[in-house]
């Protein structure tokens, strides 16, 4: 039978996911993280390993908590394209709101993404988000408020990369007019491969 664990597990992996956030992998020690999970030592190593395995658990908790919940809202969406607005203009209002940034994001620009298990890990999020914005602007096309030749892998890509480019730039406080600016221009590729657009 298994030892009883006297702590909130959710609580514990939050304040795991807070100090990879503000510190990074590499300059979170064990020390900072029991601290922030409110744990000993002995008690942290048993319910979730050593530090790599539980950077994996928190960036998965992390996935679940935000990003899954953000695919989740533009797949039940019913204007795509306005879904899709909506989803830029929340990244922006939250980067700019939080310099500690995304832990997806941070763990993609890091020297931890070097690591083989923990890239493909980062890499898999990645690719959640690139897919649901594909499947969000395939719904557009078959709506009509894409254009049948619109390059939608292209165009998912471009969106891709300004989710991680506001998150990356977030993190140097540019303010969130500059942050907006990021979101406009990739909104405006959108724009241009409307059924008006390439007609015009």
């Amino acid at each position: 039978m298994g030892r009883y664990r006297s702590f909130d597990e959710t609580r514990a992996m939050d304040g795991a996911i807070a100090c990879f956030r503000e510190r990074g992998y590499h300059a979170s020690s064990m020390r900072d993280l029991e601290r922030e999970m409110g744990l000993k030592s002995s008690s942290l190593y048993n319910a979730f390993g050593d530090k790599k395995t539980l950077f994996l658990r928190a960036l998965e908790a992390y996935m679940d908590a935000s990003p899954r919940r953000r695919i989740a809202l533009l797949d039940r969406s019913a204007d795509p394209l306005a879904a899709i607005e909506c989803f830029l203009g929340s990244i922006v209002l939250v980067s700019a709101a939080d310099p500690c940034g995304c832990l997806l994001v941070n763990s993609a620009a890091s020297p931890v993404a070097l690591d083989k298990e923990i890239r493909a890990a980062v890499s898999g999020g990645l690719g959640e988000l690139e897919a649901a914005l594909l499947r969000a602007l395939e719904r557009a096309v078959t709506q009509g408020s894409l254009a049948p030749e619109a390059p939608v892998r292209d165009l998912a890509r471009v969106l891709l990369g300004a989710v991680v480019s506001i998150r990356v730039l977030s993190r140097t406080s540019p303010g969130e007019p500059w942050l907006r600016s990021i979101a406009d221009g990739a909104l405006a590729q959108l724009r241009a491969s409307s059924p008006a657009a390439l007609a015009s």
